[in-house]
Protein backbone atom coordinates (compact mmCIF):
# COMPACT_ATOMS: atom_id res chain seq x y z
CA UNK A 1 0.00 0.00 0.00
CA UNK A 2 3.01 2.22 -0.26
CA UNK A 3 3.14 4.80 -3.15
CA UNK A 4 6.32 6.98 -3.89
CA UNK A 5 5.68 10.89 -3.94
CA UNK A 6 5.46 12.24 -7.55
CA UNK A 7 8.49 13.92 -7.10
CA UNK A 8 10.60 10.54 -6.68
CA UNK A 9 8.25 9.27 -9.43
CA UNK A 10 9.47 11.66 -11.94
CA UNK A 11 13.47 11.83 -10.81
CA UNK A 12 14.13 8.56 -11.33
CA UNK A 13 16.93 8.87 -9.12
CA UNK A 14 18.61 6.06 -6.58
CA UNK A 15 16.53 5.54 -3.65
CA UNK A 16 17.70 4.56 0.07
CA UNK A 17 18.73 7.99 1.22
CA UNK A 18 17.52 8.10 4.79
CA UNK A 19 17.39 10.50 6.95
CA UNK A 20 16.65 9.68 11.09
CA UNK A 21 14.60 12.10 12.77
CA UNK A 22 15.06 10.69 16.77
CA UNK A 23 13.74 12.88 20.30
CA UNK A 24 11.18 12.93 22.70
CA UNK A 25 7.48 13.41 22.63
CA UNK A 26 6.63 16.88 21.80
CA UNK A 27 9.70 17.80 20.35
CA UNK A 28 8.08 18.60 17.39
CA UNK A 29 9.71 15.92 15.10
CA UNK A 30 6.57 14.89 13.27
CA UNK A 31 5.89 18.28 11.85
CA UNK A 32 9.61 19.21 10.94
CA UNK A 33 10.13 15.85 9.47
CA UNK A 34 6.97 16.33 7.17
CA UNK A 35 7.55 19.84 5.81
CA UNK A 36 11.80 18.93 5.30
CA UNK A 37 10.36 15.65 3.55
CA UNK A 38 8.34 18.05 1.47
CA UNK A 39 11.46 20.41 0.77
CA UNK A 40 13.82 17.55 0.03
CA UNK A 41 11.35 15.50 -2.40
CA UNK A 42 11.71 12.35 0.30
CA UNK A 43 9.16 10.30 1.03
CA UNK A 44 7.96 11.16 5.34
CA UNK A 45 7.55 8.36 7.62
CA UNK A 46 5.83 9.14 10.53
CA UNK A 47 6.80 5.58 12.33
CA UNK A 48 5.15 7.03 15.86
CA UNK A 49 1.96 6.53 13.76
CA UNK A 50 2.32 3.00 13.79
CA UNK A 51 3.03 2.28 17.45
CA UNK A 52 -0.41 4.23 17.98
CA UNK A 53 -1.81 2.60 15.09
CA UNK A 54 -1.25 -0.41 17.53
CA UNK A 55 -1.90 0.84 20.50
CA UNK A 56 -5.44 2.05 19.90
CA UNK A 57 -6.16 -1.79 18.75
CA UNK A 58 -4.55 -2.79 22.76
CA UNK A 59 -7.02 0.25 23.87
CA UNK A 60 -10.22 -0.97 21.89
CA UNK A 61 -9.46 -4.79 23.38
CA UNK A 62 -9.67 -3.55 26.86
CA UNK A 63 -5.71 -4.35 27.36
CA UNK A 64 -3.77 -2.51 30.14
CA UNK A 65 -0.60 -0.88 29.69
CA UNK A 66 1.24 -2.66 31.85
CA UNK A 67 0.27 -6.30 30.76
CA UNK A 68 2.86 -7.11 28.29
CA UNK A 69 1.75 -10.67 28.04
CA UNK A 70 -1.51 -9.95 26.69
CA UNK A 71 0.02 -6.67 24.30
CA UNK A 72 2.34 -9.53 23.47
CA UNK A 73 -0.84 -12.01 22.18
CA UNK A 74 -2.58 -9.52 20.38
CA UNK A 75 0.27 -8.69 17.99
CA UNK A 76 -0.65 -11.78 16.22
CA UNK A 77 -4.03 -9.96 15.38
CA UNK A 78 -2.55 -6.71 14.05
CA UNK A 79 -2.65 -5.74 10.92
CA UNK A 80 -0.61 -1.73 10.69
CA UNK A 81 -0.08 -0.49 6.50
CA UNK A 82 0.62 2.61 5.14
CA UNK A 83 -0.72 4.46 2.30
CA UNK A 84 0.85 7.77 0.45
CA UNK A 85 -1.86 9.96 -1.51
CA UNK A 86 -0.41 11.96 -4.42
CA UNK A 87 0.89 14.83 -2.31
CA UNK A 88 2.96 12.62 0.11
CA UNK A 89 0.49 12.24 2.72
CA UNK A 90 0.48 9.61 4.92
CA UNK A 91 -2.32 7.38 5.98
CA UNK A 92 -2.34 4.68 8.33
CA UNK A 93 -4.82 1.55 8.46
CA UNK A 94 -5.69 -0.60 11.07
CA UNK A 95 -6.67 -3.75 9.51
CA UNK A 96 -8.12 -2.27 7.06
CA UNK A 97 -9.25 0.74 8.75
CA UNK A 98 -7.75 4.21 8.03
CA UNK A 99 -7.16 5.31 11.65
CA UNK A 100 -4.90 8.29 10.56
CA UNK A 101 -7.53 10.60 12.49
CA UNK A 102 -7.99 8.72 15.32
CA UNK A 103 -4.49 8.01 16.70
CA UNK A 104 -3.59 11.66 18.52
CA UNK A 105 -5.08 11.54 21.65
CA UNK A 106 -3.25 11.62 25.01
CA UNK A 107 -4.63 8.09 25.90
CA UNK A 108 -3.42 6.53 22.73
CA UNK A 109 -0.02 8.17 23.03
CA UNK A 110 0.68 6.97 26.60
CA UNK A 111 -0.41 3.53 25.64
CA UNK A 112 1.81 3.85 22.40
CA UNK A 113 4.69 4.80 24.68
CA UNK A 114 4.25 1.44 27.10
CA UNK A 115 3.59 -0.84 24.55
CA UNK A 116 6.48 0.07 22.70
CA UNK A 117 8.87 -0.89 25.23
CA UNK A 118 7.29 -4.69 24.24
CA UNK A 119 9.63 -6.88 21.83
CA UNK A 120 6.82 -8.54 20.25
CA UNK A 121 5.46 -5.08 18.67
CA UNK A 122 9.11 -3.41 18.15
CA UNK A 123 9.53 -6.57 16.04
CA UNK A 124 6.43 -6.56 14.10
CA UNK A 125 7.11 -2.66 12.80
CA UNK A 126 10.74 -3.87 12.43
CA UNK A 127 10.65 -4.61 9.20
CA UNK A 128 8.03 -2.55 7.69
CA UNK A 129 10.07 0.11 8.69
CA UNK A 130 13.58 -0.85 6.78
CA UNK A 131 11.63 -1.93 3.88
CA UNK A 132 10.11 1.39 3.29
CA UNK A 133 13.40 2.84 3.77
CA UNK A 134 14.95 0.41 1.23
CA UNK A 135 12.45 1.78 -1.00
CA UNK A 136 12.33 5.69 -1.04
CA UNK A 137 14.23 8.08 0.05
CA UNK A 138 12.76 8.72 3.48
CA UNK A 139 13.04 11.11 6.71
CA UNK A 140 11.51 8.45 9.30
CA UNK A 141 11.09 9.91 12.58
CA UNK A 142 10.76 8.47 16.13
CA UNK A 143 12.55 7.49 19.00
CA UNK A 144 15.25 4.56 18.13
CA UNK A 145 15.33 5.24 14.23
CA UNK A 146 19.07 6.32 14.18
CA UNK A 147 20.04 3.89 17.03
CA UNK A 148 18.14 0.94 15.96
CA UNK A 149 16.02 0.60 12.88
CA UNK A 150 17.86 2.32 10.78
CA UNK A 151 21.76 2.33 12.28
CA UNK A 152 23.15 3.34 8.63
CA UNK A 153 21.04 6.27 8.00
CA UNK A 154 23.11 8.82 6.60
CA UNK A 155 21.74 11.32 8.34
CA UNK A 156 20.36 11.28 11.84
CA UNK A 157 19.66 14.10 13.99
CA UNK A 158 18.31 14.12 17.74
CA UNK A 159 15.69 16.58 18.07
CA UNK A 160 14.64 17.69 21.43
CA UNK A 161 13.60 20.89 22.99
CA UNK A 162 12.57 21.61 26.77
CA UNK A 163 9.98 19.76 28.66
CA UNK A 164 7.87 22.62 29.68
CA UNK A 165 8.55 23.99 25.97
CA UNK A 166 7.27 21.09 24.13
CA UNK A 167 4.31 20.81 27.00
CA UNK A 168 3.03 24.57 26.28
CA UNK A 169 3.39 23.59 22.41
CA UNK A 170 1.41 20.94 22.83
CA UNK A 171 -1.24 22.74 25.09
CA UNK A 172 -1.97 24.91 22.45
CA UNK A 173 -2.61 22.66 19.69
CA UNK A 174 -4.78 20.64 21.73
CA UNK A 175 -6.90 24.46 22.61
CA UNK A 176 -6.57 24.95 18.82
CA UNK A 177 -8.97 21.89 18.40
CA UNK A 178 -10.87 22.70 21.16
CA UNK A 179 -9.58 20.07 23.46
CA UNK A 180 -9.92 20.83 27.38
CA UNK A 181 -6.30 20.53 29.08
CA UNK A 182 -4.38 21.39 31.73
CA UNK A 183 -0.89 22.80 30.77
CA UNK A 184 0.89 21.28 33.86
CA UNK A 185 -0.69 17.60 33.23
CA UNK A 186 0.42 17.69 29.96
CA UNK A 187 3.94 18.66 30.89
CA UNK A 188 4.07 15.71 34.02
CA UNK A 189 2.63 13.36 31.44
CA UNK A 190 5.35 14.33 28.50
CA UNK A 191 7.91 13.81 31.75
CA UNK A 192 6.85 10.19 32.92
CA UNK A 193 6.74 9.26 28.79
CA UNK A 194 10.89 10.94 28.90
CA UNK A 195 11.79 8.24 31.73
CA UNK A 196 9.91 5.50 30.13
CA UNK A 197 11.23 5.75 26.75
CA UNK A 198 15.12 6.47 27.82
CA UNK A 199 14.74 4.02 30.29
CA UNK A 200 12.85 0.63 28.86
CA UNK A 201 15.30 -2.16 28.43
CA UNK A 202 14.55 -2.43 24.52
CA UNK A 203 15.94 0.35 22.27
CA UNK A 204 15.44 2.86 24.80
CA UNK A 205 15.70 6.73 23.62
CA UNK A 206 19.07 8.08 22.83
CA UNK A 207 21.24 10.86 21.13
CA UNK A 208 22.89 8.14 18.48
CA UNK A 209 26.72 8.95 18.54
CA UNK A 210 27.13 10.48 14.98
CA UNK A 211 23.66 12.49 15.32
CA UNK A 212 23.20 16.32 15.02
CA UNK A 213 22.00 17.50 18.40
CA UNK A 214 18.98 20.15 17.85
CA UNK A 215 17.47 21.61 20.77
CA UNK A 216 14.19 23.66 19.35
CA UNK A 217 13.64 25.54 22.72
CA UNK A 218 13.99 28.95 21.31
CA UNK A 219 13.70 27.67 17.11
CA UNK A 220 10.94 28.11 14.69
CA UNK A 221 9.48 25.62 13.02
CA UNK A 222 11.80 26.94 9.29
CA UNK A 223 14.70 27.44 11.21
CA UNK A 224 14.86 23.58 12.49
CA UNK A 225 13.78 22.33 8.80
CA UNK A 226 16.60 24.66 7.55
CA UNK A 227 18.61 22.87 9.62
CA UNK A 228 17.81 19.24 8.71
CA UNK A 229 17.96 19.73 4.69
CA UNK A 230 21.04 21.54 4.79
CA UNK A 231 22.63 18.63 6.82
CA UNK A 232 21.08 16.48 4.18
CA UNK A 233 22.69 18.42 1.43
CA UNK A 234 25.93 18.44 2.91
CA UNK A 235 26.03 14.81 3.20
CA UNK A 236 25.10 13.89 -0.05
CA UNK A 237 27.44 16.55 -1.69
CA UNK A 238 30.13 14.48 0.13
CA UNK A 239 29.37 11.17 -1.15
CA UNK A 240 28.89 13.00 -4.53
CA UNK A 241 32.61 14.00 -3.65
CA UNK A 242 33.52 10.66 -2.04
CA UNK A 243 32.23 8.65 -5.59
Amino acid sequence: MMEPTRETKQTGEAKGFCIAVDGPAGAGKSTVARAAAARLGFLYADTGALYRAMALYFLRQGIAAEDEAAIAAACGEVDVTLSYDGQGAQQVFLNGENVTGLIRSEAVGNMASASSACAPVRQKLLELQRSLAAAHNVIMDGRDIGTCVLPDAQVKIYLTADPHVRALRRYKELEQKGQTCNLEEIEQDIKERDYRDMHREIAPLRQAPDALYVDSSHMTMEEVVRTIAEAAQRKRREMEAGQ
